[in-house]
């Protein structure tokens, strides 16, 4: 693993693990059973370039590499996978879009308070009748003059109850099907501007998913993300960038899972030794390093094609796929270590059992990537 990290990036990676075991971890806990949005740790994330992480500096940015950003996301999730999340989609799918479409003034206009961690940003795609199939969208925006009249119902948008900027997926043209779809910027506070409840969630509880509603929201045309049209180019091209992120967050979850089995077993004694000493328990270990271990290169493989300008699609894909499966796998198995305890609220694994189980699902469902995949194959 670390024969792919340079020492620039083994400083993220311990910068980043000695602020969450200090700032994050005494809270986790907590937040996770209050489902309560951290806004004091944010706050210092923010300070640290956490939300920034791939901004040019002359945008107020970090300007960091796609590697960096995959360590950054994997460190987070490895304390709390709720803030893991927030980071990942707050930089992947609501400020890269922005930085790669956006003309100057949208991302001088927006892209600073973002990449300071001022305003938080939010990708609003899923409907109740459009998940998987992002073409079948219903929103609407009718243009009025130099303003778009926008109707929408977003539903799971993560960041939804604390974001500022929301890049929402609409039909500017309802008779040309997928390229009738574009992305409008809408801002938290506009008149017709609605957040919904919080979702009560499995897991990731310390991330405010909510809905979004616009109605009759007019938003003004300069507000248009790159052309009418371009929203499918738009939005895939944000879960490509977004697909490292949620691998890196399975990492994360995964090693900490496997950090709390090991130290379990070497403390919990039966038959009068540590349970470590069974073989039994020896096989679950060895099989959660060895997949923790490549997923997490599987990752980093995509990140660094990513840095190196080349195709990195299907390679974000296959991570994607393979690490949230592990981190289910991995969580699985350190619950069982732990046996009736792993069950109890009492221990960590029980939050990242919960936690691992939704990275198969957001972002592209493991059958999509199944599909994703397999087409890029046969192309070749």
């Amino acid at each position: 693993m670390n024969t792919l990290l340079s020492e620039k990036h083994r400083a993220v990676r311990r910068s980043v693990r000695a602020f969450c075991e200090r700032e994050l971890l005494p809270i986790t806990k907590e937040i996770d059973q209050e489902a309560r949005f951290p806004w004091e740790v944010v706050e210092k994330m923010a300070g640290l370039g956490f939300f920034g992480i791939q901004v040019p500096k002359d945008l107020g940015g970090a300007s960091m590499d796609s590697l960096s950003y995959a360590v950054v996301i994997e460190e987070v999730s490895r304390v709390c996978a709720g803030l893991g999340l927030c980071i990942s989609v707050h930089n992947s799918v609501a400020v890269y879009p922005l930085l790669a479409f956006g003309s100057e003034e949208q991302k001088h206009r927006w892209v600073p308070l973002l990449a300071r961690g001022e305003k938080i940003g939010a990708f609003c795609l899923t409907e109740p009748n459009a998940g998987s199939d992002a073409a079948g969208i219903e929103a609407t925006a009718i243009r009025d003059g130099d303003h778009y009249v926008v109707n929408a119902n977003k539903v799971f948008v993560t960041n939804g109850g604390i974001a500022d900027v929301c890049l929402v997926f609409v039909r500017t043209d309802p008779n040309k099907g997928p390229k009738g779809i574009s992305v409008i910027v809408a801002e938290r506070g506009t008149p017709g501007f609605v957040v919904g409840d919080l979702e009560d969630q499995c897991g990731m509880r310390a991330n405010p998913v909510s809905s979004i509603r616009l109605y009759d929201c007019r938003l003004p045309v300069e507000n248009l993300l790159g052309k009418e049209g371009m929203g499918l180019r738009i939005g895939l091209s944000g879960l490509d960038t977004g697909r490292i992120g949620i691998a890196s967050q399975a990492v994360g979850i995964a090693q900490g899972a496997l950090e709390e089995a090991v130290r379990y077993a070497k403390q919990r004694r039966q038959f009068g030794v540590p349970i470590a000493k069974h073989q039994a328990v020896q096989m679950m270990i060895a099989d959660m390093a060895t997949q923790v271990d490549a997923a997490r290169l599987m990752a980093y493989r995509a990140a660094l094609l990513r840095d190196q300008g080349k195709p990195f699609s299907q390679a974000g894909a296959m991570a994607k796929l393979f690490a949230s499966e592990v981190s289910s796998k991995v969580t699985d198995l350190a619950v069982q270590i732990h046996g009736g305890y792993g069950y109890s609220k009492s221990y960590p694994v029980e939050r990242y059992y919960r936690d691992a189980r939704v990275t198969r699902i957001y972002e592209g469902t493991s059958e999509i990537h199944r599909i994703v995949i397999a087409r890029g194959v046969l192309s070749e």
